[in-house]
């Protein structure tokens, strides 16, 4: 049944999402998905957004998965901000790639795996669209003890261009049975 469920949204989604493609910084006839608040509490249409930069994340996790510093830095903006679980915030693309070269020399030897994605546009306080990625990805690594662990990931992507320029990331540890 969950199966069936998340197969039949997946197709809405995609369809929504094809019949409301649109470039970065222009509004068009989409499927209406929810509510962006400005910062001044103005609401504005969440529409559904353009499915590319779903594959851009893709390979973007590979990269994270192959090692591929270098991949990763060509789909990062140079302005590139990561707001991590724990309160933590990156800025740029080279402290970004810095941080993950002593990550993957760790003993954590973090993989990740995509589970969904969501493809949305909303207009900014300036009447501009910004293109996101709402994403559910799995990661595991080994904690300090050596044993294996699983979290649940979502990550907000702003893209600009099709490059990333930020990534909001929340996290909760897999439930134990």
């Amino acid at each position: 049944m969950k199966t069936s469920l998340l197969v039949a949204l997946s197709i809405v989604i995609s369809v929504s999402a094809q019949a409301g493609h649109h470039e970065d910084g222009e509004m068009k006839s989409a499927a209406v998905i929810g509510t962006v608040y400005s910062d001044d509490g103005t609401p504005n249409q969440l529409l559904a957004g353009n499915t590319d930069t779903q594959q851009i994340w893709v390979n973007y996790i590979q990269a994270h998965n192959d090692r591929d510093l270098d991949g990763i830095a060509a789909v990062n903006a140079d302005d590139w901000e990561g707001y991590l679980p724990d309160g933590g915030v990156i800025k740029g693309n080279t402290t970004h790639i810095e941080f993950l070269k002593d990550w993957f020399a760790s003993s954590e030897n973090p993989k990740w795996k995509v589970m969904w994605m969501i493809a949305n546009d909303g207009a900014t306080n300036g009447g501009s669209t910004e293109t996101w990625l709402t994403t559910g990805n799995d990661i595991t690594f080994n904690d300090a003890d050596g044993n294996q662990v699983t979290e649940h990931h979502v990550h907000d992507i702003h893209f600009v261009a099709k490059k990333i320029k930020r990534i909001n990331v929340y996290s909760r540890l897999s439930q134990k049975e």
